[in-house]
């Protein structure tokens, strides 16, 4: 997402266009409402994505980053996509495939990469239910990375990894939903495992 709030200031600039300017062209009273999307502090539902698109003169897709839907000359590489990740399942395991996406080859060229198909509303308003996310398969990952983890050899859950020197926090992005902490003890005797590090969310339309 923080790619979408990039590529609205960089347009909006190469555009010749102030933030006043683009208020007025998506609804907004003032500029300050502006300035607040370029930085990254609000998020923009479906409909306003499409709002600031048209009024930049591009689509939501490229407006956000992602690949255009309509098919090109380029080549792509397909991954499955999986309903649930479960403890004791190979993640390819046939039974888990709900769909397919593709990646690019240059993508594919850096690790080994599946979809799953997000549940609950723990990740909202950034994901929402029957959004797809890709995910590159990766034990670790950095502080702030956006992961796929097993807790418990329970189902996999998607969260945002926070590392602090005594453990692990896995925070969910609904305000509602309390961060999970877990000990360096507790890492590694429940287990909490990080099955991949989510590259890129499409959305459910």
């Amino acid at each position: 997402m923080i790619k979408l709030y990039q590529n609205i200031k960089n347009l909006r600039e190469e555009r010749g266009l102030s933030q006043d300017a683009l208020a007025k062209l998506t609804g907004y009273t003032d500029r300050s409402s502006i300035a607040k999307i370029e930085k990254g502090q609000v998020d923009l539902q479906q409909s306003k994505i499409e709002l600031f698109a048209k009024a930049l003169g591009t689509t939501s897709y490229d407006l956000m980053g992602w690949d255009d839907p309509v098919p090109s000359h380029r080549k792509g590489v397909a991954i499955n996509v999986l309903g649930r990740v479960a403890a004791g399942i190979p993640i390819e395991a046939l039974e888990n495939i709900i769909d397919t996406e593709e990646i690019t080859e240059e993508m594919a060229k850096t690790g080994d990469f599946f979809g799953l198909q997000i549940h609950g509303n723990s990740m909202e308003p950034r994901m929402i239910e029957g959004d797809v996310v890709i995910v590159r398969q990766q034990d670790d990952a950095e502080s702030g990375d956006i992961v796929i983890a097993m807790v418990n050899g329970d189902e996999a859950t998607c969260k945002k990894l926070i590392k602090y020197s005594e453990g692990i926090s896995l925070v969910s992005f609904n305000s509602a939903c309390e961060p999970m902490f877990f000990s360096n003890i507790e890492i590694q005797q429940k287990p909490v495992k990080i099955l991949g590090k989510v590259i890129e969310l499409r959305g459910k339309f």
